[in-house]
């Protein structure tokens, strides 16, 4: 079979068929372009299994990419409710940050008079102790 291999030998045709393979494949130069034409040799009944192969691991590949494609778009809008989820929480989380700052600054100033008149009555305590002590 090493041997059998050969482009233009007498064993495929000769000079009849230049570029003919072992497996009943010849090309021809198609015109001036850069294409190649392929010629299928009838002779080789074993090229029909090949196709029929070919064909069905085309379709196992179609169905893998389907496959593919369902899983990205799953994912895909798994992501968008995720991305949804936190832009929502994000605005929660802004909204009660803003009303944390808001309570701190109207129950914080109100324990401000607070702490400050509390001072001022103890202050005052302490003058009337001082004061009436002295007497």
């Amino acid at each position: 079979m090493a041997g059998s291999f050969h482009r233009g030998g007498p064993l495929y045709g000769g000079a009849a068929a230049p570029y003919r393979s072992q497996e009943g494949l010849s090309t021809r130069p198609a015109g001036g372009s850069d294409e190649v034409q392929l010629r299928i040799d009838p002779m080789h009944g074993d090229l029909d299994d090949e196709i029929t192969g070919l064909r069905k691991q085309v379709r196992q590949l179609r169905n893998v990419a389907q496959d593919i494609e369902t899983e990205a778009k799953f994912q895909n809008d798994l992501l968008n409710q995720l991305q949804m989820t936190l832009i929502k929480a994000q605005a929660g989380v802004k909204n009660n940050v803003r009303r944390l700052n808001k309570s701190i600054v109207q129950y914080g100033s109100s324990n401000v008079v607070h702490v400050v008149a509390f001072a001022l009555v103890c202050f005052f305590f302490v003058y009337l102790w001082s004061k009436l002590s002295r007497r």
